[in-house]
């Protein structure tokens, strides 16, 4: 029993130290030892000699106990592992929470850099086409926080589209709807890759007018960031809004919704008076 109690001991005390578990599911099998998902992080770096599971243990040995518990002490094989382990896992649960793990870790600039560089924004990027909501949008939000990087702009640019489309297909007033809207405010604060939004201008307005006081922010949010950029100008004022647009300055609406608006009205106001030398507010 002694010898039972030191392997668990030392088995949570790796847990507590890497912070991060992937894969791991302990159960005491039947010889009384502890059985590990061959591969895991706590496999690879605990010392356990490892119980080989049958096929019934290993179907009750999934990723369900994920621990992030300090995302900015990540080092670079944690990061690895997680991107493997969302390659290669199916389970859609395990998938949630390694990315979840991985856009915590990805607020901290260091580890933005250290995804980018392990091939991982197109490994997460990928889970875009995923048939699961919740995993479209934890990809979403994991790539809202990589996308505070430039460098890593340069490489999400090319997925643009894909989440434009999922705007326009995702029921209004949806987490998918939100998620996508934050992505592209962050890829719509410089005038780099602004151009890859002009065909939704349309789409944004539209939404203006369906959705509820959350997306309406999110959504002219970009909307402004479009309007500072002079360039963006012609594609603004040629784009279809509804009619209804007109009642949303009126004093009954919602006050940050209203001053985004007449922060987007005013920027194209002041671009179409002073010219392209004029840079309009942006977002806030």
């Amino acid at each position: 029993m002694g010898d039972d109690d030191g392997i668990i001991a030392r088995m949570f005390n790796t847990k507590a130290l890497l912070g991060v578990v992937v894969g791991v599911g302990a159960s005491k099998a039947s010889s009384g030892g502890v059985a590990l998902q061959p591969g895991s992080l706590l496999a690879k770096v605990s010392g356990l000699t490892l119980v080989q599971p049958s096929e019934t243990q290993a179907a009750n040995i999934t990723s369900r106990d994920i621990v992030s518990a300090s995302p900015e002490s990540l080092e670079p094989h944690h990061i690895q592992m997680l991107l493997s382990l969302l390659e290669k896992n199916p389970n859609p649960s395990d998938r949630v929470q390694v990315l979840v793990t991985l856009g915590n870790a990805a607020a901290f600039s260091v580890n933005q850099d250290l995804i980018r560089e392990l091939g991982g924004l197109h490994v997460i990027a990928g889970l875009l086409s995923d048939p699961l909501p919740e995993i479209r949008v934890q990809c979403l939000n994991a790539l809202n926080n990589l996308s505070m990087n430039v460098r890593n702009q340069e490489q999400l640019k090319v997925y643009v589209p894909q989440v434009l489309e999922l705007i326009e297909m995702s029921p209004v007033n949806s987490d998918l709807q939100l998620a996508s809207l934050r992505l592209l405010t962050n890829l719509s604060v410089t005038n780099n890759h602004q151009h890859l939004m002009k065909s939704s201008i349309t789409l944004f307005l539209s939404l203006l007018v369906v959705s509820n006081e959350t997306l309406q922010t999110q959504v002219l949010k970009v909307l402004v960031n479009l309007s500072a950029n002079p360039d963006m100008m012609e594609d603004i004022v040629q784009a279809q809004a509804p009619a209804s647009l007109v009642l949303l300055f009126d004093s009954c609406t919602n006050t940050p919704v209203l001053l985004r608006l007449l922060t987007f009205v005013g920027n194209l106001q002041d671009l179409d008076a002073l010219g392209p030398g004029r840079r309009g507010a942006a977002a806030q």
